[in-house]
């Protein structure tokens, strides 16, 4: 398969053009013209790129690439070497962040959200269409110690679980990764509870006092499952060898 109908049949498939991001979705560093061999990971860090190259794949497909608005645009330290490892070895880096996110079927929250037993209903921020953080509801009740519990066996992290007052929970928004700032927004319409990846010293009271628990359940746990997916997706529509590499970080 050639970079260009990967590229092409990745952006049909996650829509990178209908949202804003913090970054430039699709692919971030042009290698080898064709690609049968891809490794998929979280995030594009030197261990990875370091398997890529022992594994001798083609292209790498991640959640969190490069390029970053607001980050040094110089090439040099950290983010020179994992470049020039890229180039040096003639890899492609495929990169989808938000729209990795939010996809219904393959994204984060979805796959997440799947894999707890939720089903996902619409958007926590009902103006827009593609609402990062999204809303959904367990078929039966559950206690908040059972999804505490349910989280760290399918993820296998024991989440930080910040207690909301409430005696069961139904209703469940979903952000993965760094999605704690919407808790606010899900306290208010409500919702028994909210999982993200990471916390903010803020999180705890608001949790507390507008009774809605929460689950900091770690940005990398919750979020190695859209790219798993898409990964799938490859292998099974393009017949492309691909492999996921699990880089631990306990973030």
């Amino acid at each position: 398969m050639s970079s260009t109908k990967m590229e092409g049949a990745l952006n049909q498939l996650l829509a990178p053009h209908k949202i804003k991001d913090y970054c430039p979705n699709g692919l971030q560093i042009e290698g080898k013209p064709q690609i049968q061999k891809v490794i998929t990971g979280v995030t594009a860090c030197q261990a990875l790129i370091d398997i890529a190259i022992a594994k001798q794949a083609d292209a790498i497909l991640v959640h969190h690439g490069y390029f970053w608005k607001g980050e040094p645009e110089v090439l040099k330290g950290m983010k020179r070497e994992r470049i020039a490892a890229l180039l040096k070895h003639d890899i492609n880096l495929f990169a989808y962040h938000l729209p990795l996110d939010v996809h219904p079927e393959l994204g984060n929250n979805a796959q997440l959200a799947q894999r707890l037993g939720i089903t996902l209903r619409r958007g926590l921020e009902p103006w827009d269409p593609l609402s990062v953080a999204q809303v959904g509801k367990f078929a039966e009740p559950i206690s908040p110690k059972a999804l505490s519990q349910r989280l760290n066996s399918e993820l296998d992290r024991e989440p930080l679980w910040i207690d909301g007052n409430k005696p069961e929970i139904r209703s469940v928004a979903i952000c993965t990764g760094g999605g704690q700032n919407y808790i606010d927004l899900a306290a208010s319409q409500g919702i028994d509870a909210f999982i993200s990846g990471e916390v903010s010293e803020r999180t705890v009271y608001t949790a507390r006092e507008m009774n809605i628990h929460y689950y900091s359940a770690g940005h990398h746990a919750t979020e190695r499952y859209g790219v798993q997916a898409v990964g799938e997706w490859l292998a099974e529509n393009y017949g492309l060898d691909v492999e996921y590499v699990e880089i631990n970080n306990p973030v």
